[in-house]
């Protein structure tokens, strides 16, 4: 059912808290009944419910050292009289008086606290009906129903919006009132408001799961928009968020995925007629190049990297600069499309005048500082000082401050730079993976092996890379949740925004640094032929591809995101839960043969099926998937057009993924109100802005569009791309190699001189080797792109953040509406007030006319009117229309 309360602290423990719908199961082809909606006497219906886990004790005969825990672990008491009417029971149950159970004092310490809890649901208002059966260990179960007067006390605390009627207001004498106008005992119960049952005004009819699955939840309907509405009315706010975000963000992959195929088919279309790639392809130009490896590698033609080169042309032509640039505009379009739904969510939820109400404290926050306290107190008695120190003590402290945790910041910041050294670690063990691999085939005797020794290392280093990142992932989430619990937050906001900003810095340094390396590392400390940089001293640093390394970013961009969204965010997400289900089931083989024919016997209630479904964890790792996939699509998007498509196809899964998972695998989680995605938004912001950075500097740094410009309009004596391949390419005397450096036995033994991707002077140049005029040409335009770039994408942004308002102008013209109507209300009813106690006073003035002073009191002045109008005004209901 509807349970208003589960926005207010008064069911703020998480811990054993099962919330149910009643509704029929839709998992494991369990059927729910009508009766198991109710309590025994058919008429309450259950809203929540509450289960504890009874651990298994060990029996001891003979003993008397039991008092309190001797009995059944959860026997009728004072609690089960005042909720169901059950009679207390004295003395020993059922004849267990013989069978004792060893005493634990911590299961003795949390039966009363559940005892001290459900007493303070009692006085709430709550009802409450436990299980029949004593159970001896296992789950226990507690049933609350949630009585009309508190349903409508927590209305009107959340201010709820509820229909009303369209009728003519009543005077003023009957509007004064001092009594809840939804309330069963009040004489004004239906007056103004449209509630012609209190069974059915706060039912969960809207908010089934039934309704959810067939809507929402089924791959069938992946065409379909989302029940937002729906969503939010059966999960709560902050859950409808999320999956309306998901949906925004889906929904604006679309235009960002066509213009995505449309470059890539212009590259497609353009291959065969680009210059460099025919260049490099014609074997009658007969570049001899340098070896890829010492001793064992032979001189070799670059026409043998055709493929590569024509493959390069795919995502390195002139059409990617340009998506570069749609793209970021993308992501402020997109943040600021998002904001504007938000808004609109917000007024249709009536979350805009939503106050942030200030968290209650964590409980291991309170058990530190009650510590502490202690501490401070036994020191006291220790020194046996003033007493007015121990009175200063008892004020002072309030509350923990950096002293108390700077143990725990420590060994954050310790843990976090050691989890940034082993993804370095990680992702320098697969380069040496590379380096090794490539020497050990270039030495095969077999020349196919050799054919391709560079696709078989990239292949199965990204295939390394991608297992590595799904297993640091799963570590890092988890130590990420520790280090948050070693900072001690105060509030569970501010636990969860410590937790976010940790699990992101960790999988997001852990998800982009092999992707990092190869876009502006790999190659670029490679060294020249004779001068080779070398890993432990035998070893040479790996080099990018003769069509440079875009095309090899682009393959390892485009196998971890698909790799990564296909097993992490699907396969996971599907085969866990279902792991769990089947440990938890075969856990439950392990009960007697006599409960398991009882459980037989006794069909199983609607609480025992929901208690099998996983608990819900939050939505910090829904969020985090995105916004690394995110990361993929806008990061480095320039070197991989295609990854918007990729992501679009991915979330039309993932959006019934998740829907099914939350409908038919998971707990209901409590309701939460939330007005905005908190700190994801500020996340997706900060992404945004570093994604023109990156874009810039792979365009600038990692392509060919620069040295391109620059040969095309500095050196190219026809204004055409005919001859780059041979001005990017530098010579080499091979009489220059070091010992040991040159092919010990060659096909190729005339060559003099070899070819090698740089820009250096020749060897019979005075400075021979060093970097010539053009380098330094080359790397002021790419310095001066970059700033260009920024500045012009930054300018567009913020320039498309301008136009784009944040608020919808319907909204906007509604909210000034609802104010001009609300100063009109305000205003007639000061009118009313004011004529009416001007009538008051005429009629008591009419007896003494005669009198001179008498015109002075036929007016009330303006302080009491004013004054008498906030009385009236406080002493009635406020229950916001809808």
């Amino acid at each position: 059912g509807v349970l208003v309360t589960d926005q207010s602290p008064l069911l703020s423990s998480r811990e054993g808290v099962l919330v149910t719908d009643q509704s029929p199961l839709l998992q494991g082809g369990g059927r729910g009944c009508y009766s198991c909606q109710f309590f025994s006497d058919g008429r309450r219906k259950v809203d929540y419910v509450l289960v504890f886990y009874q651990r298994k004790q060990i029996s001891v005969r003979g003993s008397d050292r039991l008092h309190r825990l001797s009995a059944p672990p959860h026997p009728p008491h004072r609690l089960s009289v005042i909720s169901n009417g059950s009679s207390t029971l004295s003395g020993p149950v059922g004849g267990l008086g013989c069978v004792e159970l060893e005493a634990d004092p911590a299961e003795g310490e949390m039966v009363l606290i559940r005892e001290e809890f459900e007493a303070r649901l009692l006085e709430a208002g709550l009802e409450m009906e436990r299980d029949t059966e004593v159970r001896v260990y296992g789950p226990s179960f507690t049933r609350l129903h949630v009585p009309w007067q508190v349903l409508s006390r927590e209305a009107e605390f959340l201010k709820i919006k509820i229909p009303t009627k369209k009728v003519r207001p009543p005077p003023l004498y009957s509007r004064v009132c001092v009594c809840n106008p939804m309330d069963g005992s009040s004489p004004n119960t239906n007056r103004g408001f449209n509630i012609t049952s209190k069974d059915t005004f706060f039912d969960n009819a809207t908010r089934s799961r039934i309704l959810l699955h067939d809507e929402w939840a089924r791959y069938g309907a992946f065409y379909k928009y989302q029940p937002v509405d729906l969503i939010r009315k059966y999960f709560g706010e902050k859950i409808g968020l999320y999956f309306a975000w998901l949906g925004v963000y889906t929904q604006l992959l679309i235009p960002a995925s066509m213009v995505g195929i449309i470059v890539f088919c212009y590259g497609c279309y353009t291959v065969d007629m680009d210059v460099p790639s025919l260049e490099m392809c014609d074997k009658q130009q007969n570049f001899t190049m340098c070896p890829l490896c010492d001793g064992v590698c032979d001189y070799w033609h670059l026409s043998t990297a055709c493929g590569t080169a024509r493959a390069s042309h795919l995502f390195d032509n002139p059409a990617t600069v340009f998506f570069a640039i749609f793209m970021s505009l993308w992501v402020a379009t997109f943040l600021e499309h998002w904001k504007r739904r938000q808004i609109s969510l917000n007024h249709s939820w009536d979350l805009t005048g939503l106050e942030e109400e200030e968290d209650h404290p964590r409980p291991k926050y309170e058990t530190v500082l009650l510590q502490k306290r202690q501490m401070m107190r036994n020191k006291e008695k220790k020194n046996e000082k003033k007493k007015k120190k121990k009175k200063k003590i008892e004020t002072g402290v309030e509350k923990l401050t950096w002293r108390d945790r700077l143990p725990g910041y420590l060994i954050n910041i310790s843990s976090i730079l050691f989890m940034f050294g082993l993804t370095f670690s990680a992702v320098f063990g697969v380069i040496v993976y590379r380096i090794v691999v490539s020497a050990l085939m270039a030495m095969s005797p077999d020349p196919e092996t050799k054919s391709n020794v560079r696709v078989t290392v990239t292949a199965t280093a990204v295939i390394i890379n991608l297992v590595v990142i799904l297993i640091l992932d799963e570590i890092y989430g988890a130590v990420a949740v520790w280090l948050t619990e070693l900072e001690i937050p105060r509030t569970e906001s501010n636990f969860e925004q410590h937790l976010i900003l940790k699990a992101f810095l960790l999988k997001f340094m852990n998800a982009y640094a092999p992707i990092f390396y190869v876009a502006f590392f790999k190659g670029r400390f490679a060294g020249r032929p004779g001068d080779y940089v070398y890993v432990f001293n035998d070893y040479r640093m790996e080099e990018c591809a003769p069509g440079g390394c875009l095309i090899e970013l682009c393959i390892q961009l485009s196998i971890i995101m698909v790799g990564k969204q296909l097993i992490q965010n699907n396969v996971f997400e599907i085969g866990i839960p279902k792991l769990k289900k089947l440990i938890r089931a075969w856990k439950g083989k392990g009960i007697s043969l006599e409960e398991r024919e009882e459980q037989r016997a006794r069909p199983p209630q609607q609480w025992n099926l929901d208690y099998t479904l996983v608990p819900f964890e939050g939505l910090t790792p829904e969020y985090m998937e995105m916004i690394i996939q995110f990361g993929f699509v806008s990061l480095f998007v320039a070197s991989f057009p295609l990854a918007p498509l990729f992501a679009l196809l991915n979330n039309v899964i993932e959006i019934r993924l998740d829907a099914k998972k939350f409908v038919t695998e998971l707990r209901r989680p409590d309701a939460v109100q939330a007005k905005d995605i908190g700190i994801w938004y500020n996340i997706l912001s900060g992404m945004g802005k570093f994604s023109v950075i990156i874009n810039a500097f792979v365009i600038s740094f990692t392509s060919d569009f620069i040295p391109r410009l620059v040969y095309q309009y500095m050196y190219s004596q026809t204004g055409t791309m005919h001859g780059f391949i041979d001005h990017t390419l530098s010579h080499f005397n091979v009489s220059n190699f070091r010992p040991g450096n040159a092919p010990t036995s060659s096909y190729l033994p005339e060559t003099t001189v070899c070819r090698y991707k740089d820009y250096r002077e020749p060897p019979w140049s005075a400075e021979a080797y060093q970097f010539s005029k053009t380098y330094w040409a080359v790397l002021a335009a790419r310095l001066a792109f970059v700033i260009l770039f920024q500045n012009l994408v930054m300018f567009l942004s913020l320039l498309v953040a301008w136009v784009i308002p944040d608020v919808p102008k319907n909204i906007s013209e509604q909210l000034k509406r609802e104010k001009t109507l609300l100063v009109d209300v305000f205003l007639r009813e000061e009118k009313e007030k004011f004529h009416l106690l001007q009538s008051l006073f005429s009629s008591k003035d009419q007896p003494s006319q005669g009198h001179p002073d008498t015109a002075h009191f036929r007016t009330l002045p303006l302080g009491l009117s004013q004054g008498l109008g906030h009385y009236m005004e406080s002493e009635c209901c406020d229950l916001s229309p809808m």
